[in-house]
């Protein structure tokens, strides 16, 4: 039977922009808040225990799941990329297989993630930056979060990508709130001493059966709306066709790369901060986990609207695609400036909220001030590789990665560590967001000029 329309082409070609953006977005962000809010409450509760190994942990954790966001990224952006244009040039068929193929490879290349985390185990925490104070706990962290955890967490980060794509981004957000909330419940009973007491272990614990749960639900989700849905989960419709993986790939691979990079830049900026203690180490992973929930405001901004930009470029409705970017640009940056001064201004309560030690509250809170300051520079970076990405032309992308990181970002961090300590490393991602975004402003324009459009 053929799916229904679901209304898509009210949401993608009719329906006032403001609307279609609200629509596509705020759901996004609300499951992208509840899920770092999940995440600040790993750090909460392992804070509270007062033992800065148990949150250093979490931090040297981080990398490995950076990289394993990176496999989403690779298959999910990918492939929802393809199916929005192949929605808007009415390809149906092309939509089904691009969401099952992209599916698939995700598992395929989870279940390698797991295998390498378990088999290579302490080979790769040596890398991450353990000692034989951090070596245990990071052990035990990593063991339910990656090592049993990659394939569920993997697949339902897939299974929202793809529901997205098709403009389901309420059924999308539902799914992963469902994960993080029960998260939040599991948390204080595995992590502290009136429950399990697990520590740093109990905290990936819960998020292993969280993600579970949000997995089962995707699956439950699309099999009742199979007549409702492009979203295909049959490994028949999985293909090896020139032009699907092509296209999946030139879009998806810059996200894989810009997370391996990230993975390379937080494994050298954890090996530096390691080098002034356990409490320097907790107050720069608390202050980066803080940092996420904007990031994600503005991530959730920019990839919620990928499909509506993708959609009207692929039927050629430029001016209505201009008008999405334009006021996607005034919500975010808007909402990114309330939080650069929440964070320069109230940058200490926030972090002794999370651990009372005054050396991590002083270094924890100057970190937060440099990350403040990088947060509307960034948007306009994320905009133009959304921008990118939704056209199909994943080049670019790759570009800012390999800028932003080797050329920028890493240098900045060993040189302003030489020069300042760890108290210039704070200020290492405003300067390069700050180059970023006058790069990225270059190419926007490249890209949106009407003779680029006329000849695509």
């Amino acid at each position: 039977m053929k799916a229904k329309t679901l209304n898509r082409e009210e949401l993608f070609e009719k329906s006032p922009v403001w609307n279609a953006i609200i629509t596509l977005t705020i759901p996004m962000i609300i499951s992208s808040a509840v899920s770092m809010v999940y995440n600040l409450s790993d750090t909460y509760f392992v804070g509270a225990l007062n033992d800065s190994i148990q949150n250093a942990a979490i931090t040297l954790a981080a990398p490995a799941m950076t990289l394993f966001y990176g496999i989403t990224n690779l298959f999910g952006i990918g492939a929802s990329s393809l199916m929005s244009r192949s929605m808007g040039k009415k390809d149906i068929d092309t939509v089904k297989r691009a969401s099952a193929t992209g599916l698939y490879f995700a598992l395929i290349a989870a279940v390698l993630l797991s295998a390498i985390t378990l088999i290579f185990n302490t080979q790769t925490l040596n890398i991450l930056g353990t000692d034989d104070i951090t070596f245990k706990a990071t052990k035990d962290y990593m063991f339910w979060t990656v090592g049993v955890g990659a394939i569920p967490g993997i697949m339902s980060i897939m299974f929202s990508y793809l529901l997205r794509a098709e403009g389901r981004s309420m059924q999308a957000s539902v799914g992963q709130m469902s994960g993080c909330i029960l998260n939040i419940i599991l948390d204080p009973f595995f992590i502290l001493p009136f429950g399990l007491n697990l520590g740093a272990a109990g905290a990936g614990l819960a998020t292993f059966i969280a993600n579970c749960v949000a997995c089962t639900y995707f699956i439950i989700l699309i099999v009742k709306s199979k007549d409702n849905t492009y979203v295909c989960i049959k490994p028949s419709f999985v293909t090896f066709k020139k032009y699907i993986l092509k296209d999946m790939f030139i879009v998806g691979v810059p996200g894989i790369f810009q997370n391996i990079l990230n993975v390379v830049s937080m494994t050298i900026l954890n090996n530096i901060v390691a080098e002034y203690g356990a409490n320097v180490v907790a107050a720069v992973g608390i202050a980066n986990k803080i940092n996420q929930l904007p990031i994600q405001v503005v991530f959730g901004f920019t990839q919620g609207v990928m499909p509506l930009i993708g959609y009207n470029f692929a039927s050629k409705n430029y001016p209505r695609m201009k008008e999405t970017i334009k006021k996607t640009y005034i919500l975010t940056i808007s909402t990114l400036m309330v939080v650069l001064l929440l964070f320069n201004f109230a940058g200490q309560p926030i972090i002794r909220a999370f651990m009372n030690v005054d050396e991590i509250v002083k270094t924890g809170a100057w970190f937060l001030s440099g990350f403040g300051i990088s947060l509307p520079f960034m948007c306009i970076d994320f905009m133009v590789v959304a921008i990118s990405q939704s056209f199909g032309m994943g080049k670019y992308a790759l570009g800012f990665s390999f800028v932003r990181k080797l050329f920028l970002e890493i240098p900045f961090i060993l040189l302003l560590n030489s020069m300042a300590g760890v108290m210039g490393i704070a200020y290492a991602q405003c300067i390069t967001e700050i180059f970023m975004a006058i790069i990225a402003l270059f190419v926007q324009a490249s890209i949106l000029s009407n003779k680029r459009l006329n000849k695509i």
